[in-house]
This record gives C-alpha cells, structure tokens and sequence, in this order.
C-alpha cells in the first residue's frame, strides 16, 4: 500500500477552512526526506524544493511544497495515537506474520533533547522491535521511563505476537506484563535484578558453576573472537521453578536461567552473570538466544537511531512533534531493513535515496 493510503486514516488537526497542504501528501514528504538524511524540518522543506518536480510524479501539491514552519505545526499537532496505529497497519502488511519462536524485543529510549522548560522530561518511546528481522513493530510514548510498566502492556495488546518470545529488561519483569504476554499467545523471557530482592536471592542457591544446590536441566555454551576481544556466554536453565520466590504468581512459568558473559580484552578478564525467569521450558540454547537476540535493540534500533539519524540531538520538541518526528524515523528504518536490492549501512542507502531517483522509488514502492 502507498504511504499516502496508509496515512489517509490520521485526523487532520487543522481547521478545515485553512488547509492547504494535504495531510497524506505532507507526511509523505517528511519520509521521503528523512530517507534522504533530511533530520529537521528545515531540512524537509529545502529538500523537498528542490526535488519537488519528482515529487509531482507521485504527489498532486497542489500548493507546492509546505514551508518548515507547516510541518512543525502538524507535526506538534497531529494526534500520535493515530499516527502509531497508522504505522501498525503498515508494519502489519509488510510483515504478515513472524515466524514462529521469533524474538521480539522491548526496549524505552529516551530522546534526550526533546525538552523545554515547561516540559521538562523528555520524550520517552517504548519499542517493540523484531530481532530476527530487524524492524520496528511499534512504538508508544511514556511520561518517563518509570512508566514503562504501564506502557509495555498498553504496546503488547496493540501486536501480534502468537508464538513469538517476548523479551524486556528488569524494568518490565511484572506479574502483570508477564500475564499479558500469556494471554497474547507469547513466551516470555525476562530479566531479573534488584528490583525484586527476594527473587534474586532464590536464584543465588542455584548459582551454576560456584557450587549452587541445584542441576541444570539444560546448558549451552558460545565463544566469539574477534575485535581484540573473547566472549564466551554460558546458560543454565532449571526447571526446578518451585525453588523460586513466589513463583505462582508468575503467568506459566516453566524455568529459570542464569546466563553468563566472561569478556577477555588483552590479559583483563571480566564476568558479568543474568538471571532470567520464562515461561519457555528449561532449553538452554534457546533461552540464550533470546537472551542475546535482545540486545538488538539496542544495537540496531537505538544505536542506530542516534548515530545514523541524529535522534539525540533533534531539538524538535513542540507538542506531539518529537513523537511523531520519531514514528517517520521508525518507517524509514523499517523501509531500508526490508530493502534487500542493495548491500550496506543504512547510511549507505540513505546516501544513494538522497541521489538516485530510481532507488528512492524503489524504497517507497513508488511506481516509475
């Protein structure tokens, strides 16, 4: 579906006797030019200048193109609830269906310059983001990062997570969440830290490997070399869950898994040790790499948004426009992910966007 259709469904926040830019139109233009390393809106509008003729080829502009102001008045203005619900429909007919025990993430990044004094906590955006496959499923904003808890399950019942494994970090190990995740048709790993002392303290008699009471059910062992560095990653599932603190109170929960990280650099040797609770039952190798598959998100979700898109220094921070402004990013990223025509970076095909004609079409599905 065109990006004009999959917008056709947002409200338009504006009065109606002064409107002159289309909404669908507009949005369009705001992915076509972040695609092209476009970051503010300023940059939007002098891009869209200057490729406005190819723009015509898709787009009627009636008007021609909206000046940065413009944008930033919709963008504040736009409602992100039906900006994000837009942004589902689309990822959900891109990607049917995930593949079944595929890994999908949840993570809160903070954009740290959205901010003013009147509002002085910045944007806080909860993700759900498909490691396997590399994009954003969906996105929801919180007032700050203690809000996840109640963030995370309103982003759970808006997915389609059927079979798939479900991974959030100690901020996100709930009853609640674990139990929305069960009666969505997923497993759940989740992590386990001082946030819940009692719980900890009942992993600590299993301790694998320092003389813990109890036998793993199952273990699992990699080692990576590479990069000055040597990591070997061990896990240990038990399925001896009645050990654990209250563990009737966790949605189905059917194991629990210590997994360590030993980090040799030069003659220095760290070891960093985990502990998960899960609804899966005591696989070592496959607890490990849901695990390991978390970390995506930060690596190729968070790292990538401040490094390729510049999200941590985007001052855009009037109304919902830093919200909205982050839901284009997550459709461009998702549209270079699922490009496969072109080998390289995301910056590597946000450069060539930005000059072949032909390979920006492409990426938008646009028909020459």
């Amino acid at each position: 579906m065109p990006l004009t259709q999959v917008f056709v469904s947002i409200s338009d926040p504006r009065s109606a006797r002064q409107i002159r830019h289309d909404l669908s139109e507009l949005l369009t233009v705001a992915v076509c030019a972040v695609l092209c390393s476009a970051d503010e809106f300023s940059d939007i509008e002098a891009w869209a200048k200057e490729r406005v003729d190819w723009l015509r080829g898709f787009l009627v502009l009636e008007h021609g193109i909206p000046s940065h102001d413009t944008f930033g008045r919709v963008f504040a203005a736009l409602n992100p609830r039906e900006f994000e619900a837009a942004f589902r429909r689309w990822v959900g007919q891109l990607v049917p269906a995930l593949g079944p025990d595929a890994v999908v993430a949840i993570d809160g990044k903070t954009s740290r310059r959205s901010t003013t004094k009147a509002a002085a906590t910045p944007l806080h955006l909860v993700s759900a983001f498909a490691a396997d496959v590399g994009l954003v499923l969906g996105q929801t904003a919180t007032a700050e990062k203690s809000n996840e808890i109640t963030a995370i399950p309103e982003l759970l019942a808006t997915l389609a997570l059927q079979g798939c494994v479900v991974t959030i970090d100690a901020m996100g190990t709930q009853t609640g969440i674990a139990k929305a995740i069960r009666e969505g048709g997923a497993d759940y790993v989740l992590c386990v830290k001082d946030n819940h002392p009692k719980l900890v303290e009942s992993f600590l008699l299993a301790q694998a490997g320092v003389g813990g009471s109890l036998t793993p059910d199952s273990t699992a062992e990699s080692r990576e070399d590479g990069h000055g560095r040597t990591e070997v990653r061990r896990c240990w599932a038990f399925d001896a869950v009645d050990r654990l603190y209250k563990a009737d109170q966790w949605s189905d929960l059917k194991s629990f898994a210590i997994v360590e990280r030993e980090r040799t650099v030069g003659t220095k040797t760290s070891c960093e040790r985990r502990y998960y609770i899960s609804s899966l039952p005591a696989d070592a190798t496959r607890i490990a790499h849901a695990v390991r598959s978390h970390w995506e998100v930060e690596n190729r979700l968070h790292w990538c948004l401040d490094v390729q898109f510049n999200e941590d220094q985007s001052t855009v921070r009037t109304g919902f426009a830093a919200n909205n402004l982050a839901i284009v990013r997550h459709i461009v990223m998702n549209l270079l992910r699922l490009n496969t025509s072109r080998k390289g970076s995301i910056k590597t095909k946000r450069m060539l966007a930005a000059t072949s004609d032909a390979f920006r079409a492409e990426l938008l599905g646009f028909m020459t």
